[in-house]
């Protein structure tokens, strides 16, 4: 996985995006459906309708990237198509891009009994 800044904003486009966009035309996407600007150093996250391809659009100060990941089995968890836009933290995304529900995830171990 590429290392992020934990420090870093996420923002998960809700909805469904057409996967055949490239660099620009997501980050018009950012611009005009979003309100917000592409090069300000912020993660953009888009899925398609399938649900097993995300896109993730970041400027890091010296140029724009845009990622790709694909499940080969599964879906990405996403939120419901209410609103435009919806933040969630860098490890977040983590649980995400690892097929992990980033909303509840929850530890594989159990604590130790005190008795």
């Amino acid at each position: 996985m590429i290392a992020f800044p934990s420090s870093v904003h996420v923002w998960l486009a809700v909805g469904r995006t057409d996967m055949r966009r490239g660099m620009n035309g997501l980050a018009l996407q950012v611009q005009q459906a979003l309100g917000r600007d592409p090069h300000a150093g912020d993660l953009y996250v888009f899925r398609g309708a399938r649900g097993d391809l995300v896109k993730i659009l970041w400027h890091d100060g010296i140029g724009m990237s845009l990622y790709a990941k694909r499940l080969e089995k599964g879906r990405f968890t996403w939120p419901s198509p209410s609103g435009g836009v919806v933040a969630i933290s860098a490890a977040q995304l983590g649980y995400m891009l690892d097929g992990i529900d980033w909303r509840n995830p929850r530890h594989s171990w159990r604590p130790a009994s005190a008795g």
